[in-house]
């Protein structure tokens, strides 16, 4: 075998043996562990003398799935060039999170989530690949997280709208940026993003974001986000929140809205109180209201985080009166 091809074949096994790493470490964590924006950086890893054995298996877990995503990221990169992937600034991020939900006449569900960035070097980083799974119909329309199925409490299927997706993306500037992917059953999907932001004032600040996209099923539609923040403390937050979806399959425009304050706490503690509403162009009422308390927490160092959310939601159907219910949810993500 030739040197050329010999390090073509290293290339693709170290590329499979990522992939087997990132999806075998989901399968393997321990039943009590299933039943449970950016990662924060993380401290460096304790020695094994320093641990019990409650914690050596959350240590080697996390362990086992950075080494996955960077074996895997090192491989596609080494397809573009020669630069050493850590030499050259190429960097990972991501998180597995495991969550579940109790919902008032909807019941209990439970899922999996997983999403991994990596930059590449090789492309003078501007590029970078991502892999995950998720709710796909949210992934191609681009959802801001605090409008997500998850964060709003709403019941999501496991088998309809998860799916595992993939994809490429470029930063033609700061703020623009394209990727092409695909998710569940290798369906295509595009989307071009664009971000701005204004400050009005020491205090006040406005967030701007479109994304254009265009999938198989849904074929061209945009999601425009305004978000407008005011510091009342160096640790207090107002912020109001809006998103709005439309696409060429449905032309009704959905929309979503929050207000709410938001409270940093030391030891990268924080807690959250929203008003939330939900609705269409083609209804003259709202969808759904209600209210959102949250807190989230460091659970083990500052790479395993916890989150629980409290809400109480007064939704209705079009023929129906409204209704009330109160729902829990919870997730811990694991940082990588």
């Amino acid at each position: 075998m030739t040197q050329a091809r010999l390090q073509k074949f290293k290339g693709w096994r170290h590329g499979l043996s990522g992939l087997v790493l990132l999806a075998g470490n989901l399968a393997t964590l321990p039943a009590s562990a299933q039943n449970t924006t950016q990662a924060p950086d993380a401290q460096a890893a304790p020695s094994v003398s320093d641990v019990s054995d409650d914690i050596l298996w959350l240590e080697k877990s996390r362990a086992y799935t950075r080494s996955g995503a960077l074996a895997l990221a090192r491989t596609v990169d080494g397809w573009f060039g020669d630069t050493p992937f850590e030499a050259g600034g190429g960097r990972v991020s991501g998180y597995l999170r495991l969550g579940g939900l109790w919902k008032q006449h909807d019941g209990t569900n439970a899922h999996v989530r997983f999403r991994l960035r990596a930059h590449l070097p090789n492309l003078r980083d501007k590029a970078y690949i991502f892999i995950g799974r998720d709710n796909e119909e949210e992934e191609v329309k681009d959802q801001p997280e605090a409008f997500t199925r998850e964060e709003l409490l709403q019941r999501e299927s496991r088998r309809q709208d998860h799916s595992f997706f993939a994809g490429v993306g470029y930063g033609v500037r700061d703020n623009i940026d394209f990727r092409l992917g695909v998710h569940g059953g290798w369906k295509l999907y595009a989307q071009a993003r664009y971000r701005q932001q204004w400050s009005l004032s020491p205090r006040d600040t406005v967030f701007f974001r479109e994304s254009v996209f265009w999938s198989v099923h849904e074929h061209l539609g945009s999601t425009t986000v305004l978000d407008y923040e005011r510091q009342l403390k160096p640790t207090l937050l107002l912020r109001w929140s809006t998103v709005g979806t439309i696409t060429q399959r449905n032309r009704t425009l959905e929309w979503q809205s929050s207000l709410g304050l938001h409270k940093s706490l030391p030891g990268l503690r924080s807690a959250g109180l929203e008003l939330l509403t939900e609705g269409r162009s083609n209804r003259s009422d709202v969808a759904e209201y209600g209210v959102r308390i949250s807190w989230s927490q460091p659970l083990y160092r500052d790479w395993l985080i916890g989150k629980v959310t409290l809400g109480h939601f007064w939704p209705k159907d079009r023929d129906q009166p409204r209704q009330r219910a109160w729902a829990v949810g919870g997730h811990v993500d694991m940082h990588f």
